[in-house]
């Protein structure tokens, strides 16, 4: 199995949803066979445009043994998580069932299909309050709410199935995913839209609209959080370079995807008005729950080990992309 050499038959699970989409089309510009599986409750039907499309939830075994029995897969890629931090501190069961059970009824069906490869969305919110500036894969875990703890709960699941089935995996926690496709055809639109840039972008564009920073009075710098942003086109050249690493080294592995650098709220807010050429307007609002005040990645393992290197490492350039999207959403 390597995605290099061969042609190969890959499931991609959330495929109609911000990050799911830019992984199919990056796979079927490589001339994969992409199969999508998605319930489109936060995903978009304009966003299928790579691949066969199977509808069907991850909490119904019966959807999801249709779509494993459609075609002998080599790897799946998992990207049908619920994401939003202050949802899952209001609503932990809708957490728990869809990223724990869900996960676990799509692992279940990758054993009964004998699928063995596995690429899982997971979270910088597994590490919680950071005790380092620049974080690595051995800090210490402590989520700080139910969206980072469903994601470490799987983390561990796929630990015991590394061991007990022979099973094979990389989990990717990401910090901060931003930006969009360069050619504007595709990018991020979630309702309601709880991300940083693109709700500054929207808050440029649509006339009235004020943006909301939730704290100011964090440890940081300007009392803002920090975090670090990585665009959409480095995280899918990550999972492409993580089919080829299963190819060749079984058992768990996981990695942090990021840039490296921290940015907070304001200089965000400030880059972007550099970008669209306007102010953004904005006002403070008491913090959230659950939100860290400083999440930067050290990916010094994936770049060793998936010899991956972001190619947008500069904000202004992820924030760009994510521009050319808003100006003119394709849905």
């Amino acid at each position: 199995m390597s995605s290099s050499d061969n042609k190969l038959s890959l499931l991609v699970c959330g495929g109609a949803g911000y990050i799911g989409s830019h992984m199919s089309r990056m796979l079927s510009d490589y001339g994969h066979e992409v199969t999508v599986f998605d319930n489109l409750s936060t995903g978009y039907a304009d966003a299928l445009k790579w691949g066969e499309f199977i509808k069907g939830d991850l909490r119904n075994p019966d959807d999801l043994d249709k779509a494993l029995s459609s075609k002998k897969f080599d790897a799946v890629f998992h990207f049908s998580g619920l994401i939003v931090v202050s949802d899952s501190v209001q609503q932990p069961y809708q957490y728990y069932d869809n990223n724990v059970t869900g996960t676990l009824n799509l692992l279940r069906a990758m054993r009964n299909h004998d699928v063995k490869n596995f690429v899982f969305s997971s979270t910088a919110a597994v590490y919680g309050d950071p005790v380092m500036d620049i974080i690595t894969e051995d800090h210490p875990l402590s989520p700080l709410n139910p969206y980072g703890r469903s994601k470490l709960y799987v983390e561990e699941i796929l630990e015991d199935y590394a061991k007990a089935y022979n099973f094979n995996s990389v989990c990717f926690r990401y910090f901060n995913a931003a930006g969009a496709h360069p050619d504007a055809l595709i990018g991020e639109a979630h309702k309601p839209e709880t991300h940083l840039i693109p709700n500054i972008l929207l808050s440029s564009i649509e006339k009235g609209r004020k943006l909301k920073i939730f704290g100011n009075d964090y440890p940081t710098p300007d009392g803002t959080c920090v975090r670090d942003y990585i665009h959409i086109q480095d995280i899918c050249d990550a999972h492409l370079a993580a089919v080829d690493y299963l190819a060749k080294e079984q058992g768990a592995h996981i990695f942090n995807l990021g840039n490296g650098n921290g940015f907070s709220v304001l200089d965000v807010i400030n880059a972007a008005s550099e970008v669209t050429g306007r102010k953004i307007p904005y006002d403070f609002e008491p913090k959230r729950d659950g939100d860290s005040p400083r999440l930067v990645a050290d990916s010094t393992k994936a770049h060793n080990l998936l010899g991956w290197t972001p190619k947008y490492d500069d904000l202004r350039e992820i924030i760009e992309t994510a521009y050319r999207w808003h100006k003119n959403p394709a849905y």
